[in-house]
């Protein structure tokens, strides 16, 4: 394709998007001309598309619909403007926050405000903060403080999250309810102290009480860590020393503190004072050698926190980071491989650099069977070193059994102008093959038989009843839509793969994940599944497959708190869970364990007391 033929290709694909973001405005507009009389699917799908497609004069048109009598459309275009970072409908955002008599409209309307950075809404986002009575719009309206950065809102946010702790101590709980809540003060806190850093100052001495007396309570939140460390500075270096130093010795398992205190030293590169700075280095040197010698450290669950190591020892660009970095290529977890590659692609692009790179990837071959980060990773950052040392690695990838790992060879060759050396790249890529027992992997093939489809398109009536500490909900499956996910979930399921995971993200007002038998958002089942994009929308209660890329599913799901439009045609949906049992989910936490998983193909059973 010559210099010529890419401009008219360039030009023709901008005139198309153009005249397709003219023609959702057209219908958009039209439809709130007609107004009871509109069609409500039209307006959601048009929101929903001005997001998606950003066409010019797109947020004026969403804005419209801020007052509509339909409290979804409003919570969908408050959606709408808050991800645009719109700034044009702040008084009618404004007066939604302070009026809707829908909390997910209130919710997304604090989210846009934020998104604004809307100053007059400062005292009305502090006030939703501390007294709304749902939760969802209180998380919204404190992140949105975070993002306005005014210290006038720490008084009545460490009074709030002060109160919140006496009963998180009362709780029966191992993680209390208030757990979500009292994490986004913690952040919030962190972001609009650090300017008072210095000064004599009462926040500063409340923040670092409240900040130390809930890290008595959860010592495995990084959000308690970052905050602290940028509230505290000097002082923080000289405790996190003494933690980092007790959870390296045997017999410590909380990888989750030493995850979360480091993180917390990456806040502090910046720190102007010399004396802080070497402490942080030698510290980091000590941490290093002790958590990264995979050898001492074997039988210890340390090593998913060392791709946060690896990242936040990054930061301070000490002396021997190259040879940190190009160590941990050797590391047997995969995880910290794909860590190591993804930093050493930062680095020069030196002979040394590219040969532990090459020599990575064919052991990544040769080793990880069930997991494929190392290898995605390691080749990224040997494309991004040298091209032309890349392109033997390149041609071992186009070869391997994994469907996943031959496309991103290719993508990789199509964006670094190596076609030349590969006309061939996508004839190569093929489709997805059938599994082979000998390649002794999983990955990116198919393993589904016509068994399998028959068997997961007949299953009627098909439910998961999931219990926890707080209580049991059940997902019901939508075999139909999405029947291999389904199958899969449902196979996992009767392995009791699922039984006593921790839910390892929580988003407030978003999702709540499970399904990561690591917990650090990485595990996986060791196969993964074709997406299954289907019709059904992402409403509150939905139940998706996580991915990290098309068709990378595994084991990862998550429900959905409140309407996420635009998630719709992104994320298998394959279940759904009803407001009822959504009471449940809404307070579960990161840390709460889902304890079982029972399936249920057929009538449910009755309930006690029922």
């Amino acid at each position: 394709m010559n210099l010529d033929t890419i401009n008219a290709w360039k030009i023709a694909k901008d005139e198309k998007a153009k005249n397709l973001g003219e023609a959702i405005l057209d219908a958009l507009q039209f439809e709130e001309s007609r107004g009871a009389k509109q069609n409500r699917s039209i307006v959601l799908l048009g929101i929903t598309a001005v997001l998606r497609a950003k066409p010019e004069g797109g947020d004026f048109i969403a804005a419209k619909f801020l007052t509509n009598t339909d409290a979804r459309i409003r919570a969908d275009a408050a959606n709408t403007l808050s991800r645009l970072r719109s700034k044009i409908a702040n008084e009618k955002l404004r007066a939604m926050l302070l009026s809707d008599n829908d909390p997910i409209a209130r919710a997304n309307a604090a989210r846009a405000l934020g998104a604004a950075e809307d100053t007059d809404a400062f005292n009305l986002l502090l006030e939703s903060a501390v007294s709304d009575q749902d939760s969802r719009v209180r998380v919204s309206a404190i992140r949105s403080l975070a993002s306005l950065k005014d210290v006038k809102a720490a008084d009545r946010l460490l009074t709030r999250g002060e109160n919140l702790l006496v009963d998180y101590k009362k709780s029966k709980f191992a993680n209390p309810n208030e757990k979500n809540e009292l994490l986004e003060i913690a952040t919030t806190l962190g972001r609009i102290l650090p300017s008072l850093y210095g000064k004599p100052n009462v926040y500063i001495t409340r923040a670092r009480e409240f900040l130390e007396n809930l890290l008595e309570f959860d010592d495995k939140s990084p959000e308690i860590y970052l905050a602290l460390a940028k509230v505290t500075v000097n002082s923080y270096v000289v405790e996190m020393g003494s933690t980092l130093y007790k959870y390296s010795k045997p017999n410590k398992t909380n990888w989750l503190t030493i995850s979360g205190s480091l993180q917390g030293m990456g806040e502090l590169t910046n720190v102007n004072e010399i004396e802080t700075k070497t402490r942080v280095d030698s510290l980091y040197a000590h941490a290093t050698e002790q958590v990264i010698d995979g050898e001492r450290m074997a039988d210890f669950d340390f090593t998913k926190a060392i791709p946060d190591v690896l990242r936040t020892y990054a930061k301070f660009k000490t002396k021997n980071l190259v040879e940190v970095l190009r160590g941990s290529l050797k590391h047997k977890d995969t995880f910290v491989r794909a860590t190591a590659a993804e930093l050493l692609g930062e680095q020069p692009a030196n002979k040394e650099n590219v040969e532990a790179l090459k020599t990575a990837f064919a052991k990544s071959l040769k080793t990880d069977k069930q997991y494929n980060d190392a290898q995605l990773a390691i080749l990224s950052a040997l494309v991004k070193l040298d091209k032309k040392e890349a392109i033997d690695s390149l041609k071992l990838a186009l070869d391997s059994p994994n469907f996943l790992l031959r496309r991103h060879a290719a993508q990789l060759i199509k964006q670094n102008d190596l076609q030349a050396s590969f006309p061939n790249a996508y004839e190569k890529v093929g489709t997805v093959k059938p599994y082979n027992r000998k390649t002794g992997t999983k990955l990116g093939q198919v393993l589904n038989t016509n068994a399998d489809y028959l068997r997961a398109v007949s299953r009627r009536n098909a439910k998961a009843i999931l219990t926890t500490e707080k209580g049991t909900f059940t997902i019901e499956f939508f075999p139909e839509d999405a029947p291999l996910t389904v199958d899969n979930f449902i196979k996992l399921a009767r392995r009791n793969y699922f039984n006593g995971l921790a839910i390892h993200r929580v988003v407030p007002n978003f999702v709540m994940q499970d399904g990561d038998p690591r917990g650090d958002g990485n595990g996986g089942p060791g196969w993964e599944i074709r997406d299954e994009i289907n019709m059904v929308e992402y409403e509150r209660g939905m139940v998706g497959m996580a991915l990290s890329g098309k068709d990378t599913g595994g084991s990862q799901w998550f429900v959905t708190h409140s309407p996420q439009p635009h998630l719709d045609g992104g994320y298998t949906v394959f279940g759904r869970v009803n407001e009822t049992d959504m009471k449940i989910v809404d307070n579960l936490v990161r840390g709460d364990k889902i304890l079982s998983v029972k399936i249920v193909e057929g009538k449910l059973p009755v309930k006690k007391g029922k």
